[in-house]
């Protein structure tokens, strides 16, 4: 009995140990693509291209969504077991920065960031790990300046405009977005006294909505309004709230950010709604690039940038399928 024993646990000894030990050199290349929202459009896309980038190096691609940091955990250590070198990231809650660098060291996998950056315990982007985003900033102030246009070829006064700056501060890319926005509208005219916060408790649509209604039901002296957000479906709540108070496209313009699906059924409708335009940013620079540079890191040693900063271009309903079209969508 006490030789039987003694077998079992040599035999889940050797087990534990293979699971566990680094992946041999003729393995395959084998990386992991996680990412916090696998229903939505954006991220279909980023693992789209990043099979393409697979097809096209001959590596294993390993799509995982991940919602909360538990799924995190247990998806790195999953890659682990599959002996992946390697994986690339958007993390459900970025400050979950400490815990995925570590559970990357100790199972002996290189790590990537995208769309999110991690941040260290007091709130700060964590500068050893590769990451590719968007220029926040940027990307916020091409939504500001195209707005800027709209009320100046529209030829409403400024000073009857209300803007709804429909916030998600916590996210810090999301604070950075609105940020260049609000620097852009004031920048070309509009008066700072004119912005106002409607922060959301979710970044979806329903909470964009329930904020905007309140910021405009506060502020009904303004006869034109412009509305901006993290993404798309920030701007699409701002834009049905003003629907509701009687606001329609005439008197809203409202411009978001990721040409995703939601922008393109906006803009598909046969009249044209206060929704005007989005920054359409690029999913293939996300998935593809990002997969091709793991790939070289894991193969040939050459490791990525450590900051990589993408822009976007705005797509309206008269231009979005030229652009798409031109960017591989």
């Amino acid at each position: 009995m006490n030789r039987t024993l003694t077998q079992i646990f040599r035999a889940a000894a050797v087990a534990l140990a293979l699971a566990s030990a680094p992946a041999f050199a003729d393995d395959p290349v084998k990386i992991g693509f996680v990412v916090k929202q696998p229903e939505e459009p954006w991220f279909r896309d980023e693992w789209r291209f990043a099979e393409q980038a697979a097809k096209e190096k001959g590596f294993v691609l390993v799509k995982i969504g991940a919602e909360n940091g538990d799924k995190v955990l247990n998806a790195i250590d999953n890659l682990k077991v599959q002996h992946a070198q390697g994986f690339i990231i958007c993390a459900p809650d970025v400050k979950l920065g400490p815990s995925i660098v570590a559970k990357a060291r100790i199972n002996r996998l290189k790590l990537m960031t995208v769309d999110d950056r991690l941040v260290d315990g007091s709130g700060k982007p964590i500068e050893g790990v590769p990451y590719t985003g968007i220029s926040a900033i940027n990307i916020g102030k091409q939504v500001g300046q195209a707005l800027a246009e709209q009320i100046k070829a529209r030829g409403w006064n400024p000073a009857e405009v209300g803007a709804l700056r429909v916030s998600f501060d916590q996210l810090p890319t999301a604070r950075d977005r609105t940020d260049g926005a609000v620097e852009a509208l004031i920048a070309g005219g509009l008066p700072k006294a004119n912005i106002f916060n409607a922060p959301q408790a979710k970044s979806d649509t329903e909470n964009a909505f329930n904020a905007a209604s309140i910021a405009i039901t506060q502020h009904p002296q303004f006869k034109h309004w412009v509305a901006f957000g993290m993404n798309d479906e920030a701007v699409l709540g701002a834009v049905r709230a003003a629907e509701g108070r009687g606001i329609n496209a005439a008197n809203m313009v409202g411009v978001g950010i990721g040409g995703s699906n939601s922008a393109l059924n906006e803009f598909a409708k046969p009249q044209p709604t206060g929704f005007f335009g989005s920054i359409l940013i690029s999913p293939k620079r996300h998935g593809y690039d990002t997969s091709l540079q793991m790939y070289d890191w894991i193969k040939n040693g050459k490791e990525p940038p450590m900051i990589t900063l993408t822009d976007g271009r705005l797509i309206t309903r008269d231009n979005a399928g030229d652009i798409r079209k031109t960017m591989g969508l």
